[in-house]
């Protein structure tokens, strides 16, 4: 049984579990409230205290379940992570990173979430229409506000986020704690820039699609989508993945798990767990069961040589 270990997110004294259970697809749609309730109340038994979801997914809903699943756990013992940015309605307003918008959106995801704060409030995406010192100065009002205790960033180029974290050092604003990028074994274009900046600027790394969207459990096919329903009908993770570089990726996953007679996402995650900037991947997960078998990932150990053979 593996025993969950914390660890500081970037350099703010806020500590969090070496994984997080994410609600993007799974919290809220196609789970159930009831089994929504058992996946989180099952991931805070087994150590999990950072949940991280987005007012954009399933428009409210994911906020909705996951203050719904937290009711029982006292507040002070879980850090709530969600998001702004994507559009919530077709007014002009509703969407973007103008202090009028997330001064809004704000309250409509705490009110969602049921709370009076969220831990980690992060920027979803870039906003090319607004000057980065309005986006930072109204999120330096929130936290001040009381109503997030730090902030954090999403997937954006490495030179943004550079210029973000310049002009909050510049003003004596909030500083960004943590990046939530995409970064598996698949998509490695983040160990360019955006990586060694985070590594240098100590900001935490919690990425997102740590198993690429399921990709890397190897039960795609290069014919077929796959049998999962997720498989299936994951439009999105169409146009991400399933190049034929990639199948030869997950192939070697399966060969490493094979030698190892563990499961190809445990490998899939342990070689994530051994990158040094990685803080706490965000996992999905639609069935309690599943959360023990990702956490198996931690015993699992790569050496050099498999490391090597899973990045070339």
């Amino acid at each position: 049984m593996h025993t969950m270990e914390y660890r500081n997110l970037g350099r703010s004294g806020l500590v969090v579990s070496e994984v997080s259970v994410g609600s993007w697809l799974t919290l809220g749609s196609s789970v159930d409230r009831a089994g929504t309730r058992e996946i989180v109340h099952r991931a805070f038994d087994l150590g999990v205290n950072l949940f991280d979801t987005a007012d954009v997914y399933a428009n409210g809903e994911g906020e909705e379940a996951l203050g719904y699943a937290l009711q029982g756990i006292p507040r002070r013992y879980v850090v709530i992570a969600t998001k702004c940015f994507f559009p919530m309605s077709e007014r002009p307003n509703d969407h973007g990173l103008s202090r009028k918008h997330i001064m809004a959106a704000i309250e409509a995801s705490l009110r969602r979430l049921g709370v009076d704060y969220v831990d980690l409030y992060q920027i979803h995406r870039w906003d090319y229409d607004t000057p980065i010192e309005e986006t930072l100065e109204a999120l330096h009002d929130v936290v001040k506000s009381g109503k997030a205790r730090y902030v954090g960033a999403s997937s954006m180029h490495a030179w943004q986020f550079a210029k973000a974290l310049h002009a909050a050092e510049r003003h004596g604003w909030t500083r960004f704690v943590s990046m939530q990028n995409h970064y598996n074994l698949i998509y490695r274009e983040e160990e360019r820039e955006m990586i060694p900046l985070c590594a240098d600027q100590g900001v935490a790394i919690i990425p997102w699609s740590p198993l690429a969207r399921g990709f890397l459990a190897g039960n795609r096919t290069r014919e077929g989508w796959g049998e999962t329903i997720r498989a299936k009908t994951d439009d999105y993770g169409q146009r991400l993945y399933y190049q034929d570089s990639d199948f030869d990726v997950v192939e070697r996953v399966r060969e490493v798990a094979g030698r190892k007679n563990v499961e190809p996402i445990q490998v899939a995650l342990a070689w994530l767990l051994s990158k040094p900037a990685v803080t706490a991947p965000i996992v999905g997960v639609s069935k309690a069961g599943q959360l023990q078998s990702l956490l198996n990932a931690f015993e699992v150990k790569l050496d050099a040589d498999d490391v090597r053979r899973l990045e070339e």
